[in-house]
């Protein structure tokens, strides 16, 4: 990839436990941070909602914390595909070695969703992009990513049994589709905005808040709230290949003039349209098909970027065949694409049990098409991901401690390393480190990746007093 990139996963919990959730994830989030098993606590209080302990950074470079009673995770700072796929398993694998070491097996699962099929409720899968502060942010070419963002839930939707009327129809004249069995994107139902600055309550498709986290003359941060947790990889890795790629071409100024006429009704319409026709309505009053739209980015970034690095070349194969396959035959992406191959699944299942789509049997296994364990989950049982993607269980074991070895998180790391060997009081932050009687360090540059860069802070650190 061209640029940094970063996950944040907001995991689903059940449990047995008569406590409920909350206990759960606060004996996990403690085990993760007890005795500096995985990273370092927070030791200060970060923001109204984030008290000290309630989360912290991890020795790999991510983070960990409960938000809104998740227990969220956020991968480091990663510059290729398999590092982001190595890293957000990595959270999975930590969470079910915190089950498991706690005896919390029979009791307690976690699941990567985004939604709460009794009370409605949902939560989220961030995602972050580092985008040059000099991207000619016009209008038509802010236009264009909105298009793309919005049509690629073609390929990157995680599905969904049934839907949420209340959220569906908050602020809408009438329903977006007809009554739905089933859906394409768990999140469409609730996004509200194409562009907005806040996270919750308002959810837009782009959050505009501007929050680099790195040096903000040189750099923006693309935060999207939209997107599905992604349980397949080779899912995962089409969302977060091809939009980059869709970011290349905009720093280039090199977008496809592709316009919606409303984004976010677009996006909540093609949800509820498994079978499709996936028809947009333009901005010019004319109507196209998404995955023609779709084959306009792809035509773009393959003219721009072919040859430019064994990654960018597999990435466009894939995007290739997976716009084939969608405009002919769907069902050959099953194991490649989420929310076709949970459609699959259940088609297959609903015939034998000879059950309705609204039997609550099914949102059960649709619960279990997201869990973590790979004995358990539905979907991982069925992936079928190209094989410069495969990863082994040592691969993102290694995640779970290490940082990439190409990014700032290794330098977070590093000192991370340094600090929990003093009793001094710090402050880990993306971009800044604080201890005690020692001037801040600002860690900048995202791309930066030499420890030996801060060394001379880290001899003031062994001789400060504590």
């Amino acid at each position: 990839m061209n640029r940094i990139v970063g996950l944040e996963t907001e995991y689903g919990c059940l449990t047995t436990d008569p406590s409920g959730p909350p206990s759960a994830v606060g004996r996990v989030r403690n085990w993760i941070f007890d005795r500096a098993r995985y990273g370092l606590p927070d030791m200060h209080q970060r923001d109204w909602d984030e008290p000290a302990g309630n989360g912290g950074f991890l020795f790999n470079g991510g983070r960990a914390y409960v938000d809104m009673g998740h227990l969220e995770y956020c991968t480091p700072e990663c510059l290729s595909l398999i590092d982001i796929l190595r890293y957000d398993r990595a959270g999975d694998a930590i969470l079910q070695q915190a089950v498991k070491d706690l005896r919390l097996t029979d009791q307690v699962s976690f699941i990567r969703n985004n939604i709460d099929h009794y009370s409605g409720a949902t939560f989220g899968c961030h995602e972050n992009y580092l985008v040059r502060r000099s991207a000619p942010l016009t209008e038509s070419n802010v236009l264009a990513l909105l298009g793309f963002l919005t049509l690629r839930q073609l390929y990157v939707g995680a599905g969904r049994v049934g839907a949420t009327p209340g959220a569906e129809l908050r602020g809408d004249m009438a329903r977006p589709g007809q009554e739905s069995q089933f859906q394409i994107s768990q999140r469409a139902d609730y996004i509200n905005n194409d562009l907005f600055e806040w996270v919750q309550f308002n959810r837009a498709i782009i959050n505009t808040r501007d929050e680099p986290l790195a040096d903000a003359r040189k750099y923006r941060r693309l935060h999207l709230l939209h997107g599905d947790t992604s349980v397949l990889p080779a899912t995962l890795l089409l969302k977060i290949g091809t939009t980059s790629l869709v970011l290349d071409l905009l720093e280039l100024d090199h977008m496809p003039r592709v316009v919606l006429s409303d984004a976010v009704m677009s996006f909540r319409g093609m949800s509820h349209q498994p079978d499709g026709p996936w028809l947009v309505p333009l901005a010019d009053g004319r109507c196209a098909d998404a995955v023609d739209l779709l084959a306009q980015f792809e035509e773009a970034a393959r003219a721009e970027f072919k040859g430019r690095d064994a990654e960018t070349d597999i990435v466009l194969e894939v995007w290739r065949q997976t716009l084939s396959a969608l405009a002919s035959n769907p069902e050959a992406l099953v194991g490649k694409v989420d929310w076709i191959t949970k459609r699959w699944l259940f088609q297959q299942f609903v015939e034998k049990e000879k059950i309705p789509w609204i039997d609550p049997w099914l949102r059960a296994q649709d619960l279990e098409f997201h869990h973590i364990d790979p004995a358990r989950s539905l979907g991982l049982a069925l992936a079928r991901t190209p094989p410069q993607w495969e990863l082994t269980l040592a691969d993102i074991l290694e995640a779970t401690r290490q940082p990439p070895g190409n990014t700032r998180a290794q330098l977070r790391s590093h000192i991370m390393h340094q600090l929990k060997n003093h009793s001094i009081r710090y402050f880990v932050d993306w971009e800044i480190i604080d201890a005690e009687g020692i001037n801040s360090l600002n860690l900048l540059n995202p791309f930066e990746a030499m420890p030996q860069s801060v060394e001379s802070w880290c001899r003031q650190l062994n001789n400060a007093k504590p």
